[in-house]
């Protein structure tokens, strides 16, 4: 696609215009403001497909596009597509159009920056003066945006420091400051962006003023630094969303798994739309052990991305391995629900999927997942057995569930020889392949230490209490934790394991800090019905054996 060139954002009857709405009032009422400004090119769609065309047919210089494209992807999804294609750049005029205001909508729509946003119904006059409003800031700013598309940055802080200079463009002072300081952060020049946003900080009230000083300093490790501005920023409407993934972001680089999953869980309830976070949200959660989680996160990926650029059968996958995973962990009986659930994503996977062929072993696998989960082990063994092949799959995920298929079945060896070649497979220093190489990690030592499932270990465990094997019934309900902590029935039943180990006058200093710990971690979980009668009458009863007598 040609270059656009500066001269023409400027001459109105040169620019080529796309409105993407289903509304034909709306078309109606932009074509008539657009051609009253003296544009002469207008084309309209009523579905992101046909937009998407006639993308691929022409270049737009303006974009304009409806959030809620129903008929097919909507705006986000659809500007996202076009932004990876290339048909909207930094220098192309992006304005969105919505009826909603609520704070998730205008979260997401900040995310994929537009230059405006107008909302519905549209008045004929504020098109007009702000659409001219937006084209002079395009105008002006265009070799920086230019420079900034072409990752050019230090291109991009020398043509800003020129503009500034002008004081004929002060009017534009705050956008050119604001590339100026993006520029700085993609050159990791994190010093210098901490002393030139401090400097506008003086002049400037603006949210994305105090969020880049806050990401200059976190990016140096100077959190202590910025937490009372932090606790403001999450305070504030404006800026709550941009604050809770910047500490996301930083909590990962830190190696604070689990700090870092409540920041992008925060995140991710005022912004849902992001594939890449939304992936971001399901590793840390299978990080951190946090089942339910993990299998919120595949859900909540596969219908985000419905119909955009990442949707795939890849998604419905993803989200029965999840429920399989989540069934493993569940130690009452809401797991039957969970795999119930998980079968009927399964039939749907067949009856929806074109080329079943091509996912058979990833199928067979998830199969014979679920007869494990359901102590069916002879079936499982015999379709592992005679179909599953068992070298390594191009594709992470299909590895990691054979490596659990093979591990739930005893088949250590090759389960430990699976998970070293995905190891291999995870290139990169992003965040997104430092948090997938520590699972990786974490995984091969646990399943070399641990043999059985969460729910395998709490029934041991069980039969082990009742026959007052208490030192067995112990190691098994810790196995358990260690692959579900803080898992609320698991916790009990070890406060359970070791009231008892205390009654029998066999306890230790440590079982004695084992105890205040899972105190301590039950009371923050907020119990309700009869995990909280539970509670209460086992602490009744650790409290009455620790009287003086």
């Amino acid at each position: 696609m040609e270059e656009v060139e500066k001269n023409t954002l400027a001459q109105l009857d040169q620019l080529n215009v796309l409105i993407i709405d289903d509304n034909l009032l709306v078309h109606s009422i932009l074509k008539d403001s657009l051609f009253a400004l003296g544009i002469k090119e207008v084309r309209c769609a009523q579905n992101a497909y046909y937009g998407l065309r006639l993308c691929d047919e022409m270049h737009f210089h303006i974009v304009i596009c409806a959030f809620n494209v129903t008929s097919d992807k909507d705006g986000f999804h659809l500007l996202e597509e076009l932004k990876f294609k290339g048909h909207v750049t930094r220098t192309t005029v992006l304005i969105f159009l919505s009826s909603e205001t609520n704070e998730s909508l205008v979260n997401s729509i900040i995310e994929l920056q537009p230059d405006d946003f107008w909302t519905k119904p549209l008045a004929i006059n504020k098109v007009r003066t702000r659409l001219v409003a937006t084209l002079k800031i395009k105008q002006v700013l265009f070799n920086v945006n230019s420079a900034m598309d072409k990752k050019a940055y230090a291109k991009a802080i020398y043509f800003a420091d020129r503009h500034l200079l002008n004081k004929k463009l002060a009017h534009f002072y705050p956008y050119i400051n604001r590339i100026k300081g993006e520029a700085y952060l993609a050159l990791l020049e994190y010093k210098d962006a901490e002393s030139f946003y401090l400097e506008l900080l003086e002049h400037y009230k603006y949210s994305w003023v105090y969020l880049g000083y806050a990401k200059s300093l976190l990016k140096q490790g100077r959190l202590d630094d910025i937490s009372a501005m932090l606790a403001t920023l999450i305070d504030k409407p404006d800026t709550r969303f941009g604050a809770h993934d910047m500490m996301a972001q930083y909590f990962i680089e830190q190696e604070q798994y689990d700090t870092a999953y409540e920041e992008i869980k925060k995140a991710m309830a005022l912004a849902p739309r992001n594939i890449e976070r939304n992936k971001k949200t399901w590793d840390l959660a299978r990080l951190t052990h946090d089942f339910k989680g993990q299998y919120l996160a595949t859900l909540n990926i596969a219908q985000q991305a419905k119909n955009s650029i990442h949707d795939s059968p890849e998604l419905l996958l993803n989200v029965i391995r999840a429920g399989i995973d989540l069934g493993c962990a569940t130690t009452d009986d809401s797991a039957n629900g969970i795999l119930q659930q998980t079968e009927q994503y399964i039939s749907k996977f067949e009856k929806e999927c074109q080329d079943t062929s091509f996912f058979k072993q990833q199928i067979l696998v998830v199969k014979a997942r679920l007869h494990n989960v359901r102590n069916e082990h002879e079936k499982a063994k015999k379709l592992v057995e005679n179909h599953l092949s068992y070298n390594p799959s191009p594709v992470v995920e299909d590895n990691l569930d054979r490596v659990k298929v093979l591990h739930e079945l005893g088949m250590r060896e090759d389960a430990i020889h699976l998970l070293n070649a995905i190891n291999n497979q995870i290139a990169g220093d992003s965040l997104n392949s430092q948090v997938v190489r520590r699972y990786i990690a974490q995984e091969s030592q646990q399943r070399e230490e641990i043999h059985f499932t969460a729910k395998e270990l709490n029934t041991m465990a069980i039969e082990h209490f009742q026959k007052n094997r208490l030192q067995p019934a112990l190691v098994a309900i810790e196995q358990a934790l260690r692959l579900s902590p803080n898992n609320v029935k698991l916790l009990i039943s070890e406060l359970k394991i070791l009231i008892k180990i205390k009654q029998d006058n066999q306890e230790t200093p440590e079982h004695e800090e084992s105890v205040e710990r899972i105190m301590t971690e039950l009371i923050k979980q907020d119990l309700t019905g009869k995990n909280l009668i539970a509670f209460k009458e086992l602490r009744e009863k650790w409290q009455q054996l620790n009287k003086p007598r």
